[in-house]
């Protein structure tokens, strides 16, 4: 299963307990809040895009939106999502639990700056009923992630 993956992460870095099963879906953004209880903005989603090397994920706030002519000019093509069954074999966690722990190994992990307005946030850890607080320092460096970019755009 793939929150045993997430969890195993988790298990070699010493923080386990942390992480947080609900009995509950937390497939969505507004899953997830209501399970953590917090506001949807603090869910950190993971967006799956393909690219000419196979994916990349992009960890973004749960109310930021993908803008088209930021993502071209940041990756110089177009953003086109993975399917369902693309992100299960190319990521190795099914949709709904996407996250950069305990994935397929070579991913390029990238984080939107949409989650700097908060302290912690919430990713998943492989499962539709999972997730773990974390603060931006333990973020950027439990993803493995390469860069902070800004590719999203805001609510008004």
């Amino acid at each position: 299963m793939s929150i045993e993956k997430g969890r195993a992460y988790f298990r070699a870095l010493g923080i386990e307990d942390r992480v947080l099963e609900f009995d509950v879906s937390s497939a969505t953004v507004e899953l997830a809040a209501k399970a953590v209880g917090v506001e949807g903005a603090r869910i950190a989603k993971t967006l799956s895009f393909k690219t000419a090397e196979g994916c990349m994920l992009i960890l973004a706030a749960g109310d930021a939106r993908i803008d088209n002519q930021k993502f071209k000019a940041q990756f110089h093509t177009k953003a086109k999502m993975l399917t369902a069954d693309e992100v299960l074999t190319l990521v190795g966690h099914p949709v709904g639990g996407v996250c950069p722990f305990g994935c397929n190994e070579g991913i390029p992990v990238y984080l939107d700056e949409s989650l700097k307005r908060f302290e912690t946030v919430f990713p998943a850890v492989g499962s539709a009923n999972s997730a773990i607080e974390l603060n931006l320092d333990e973020l950027y460096r439990y993803a493995n992630a390469i860069a902070w970019i800004d590719v999203c755009r805001l609510p008004e």
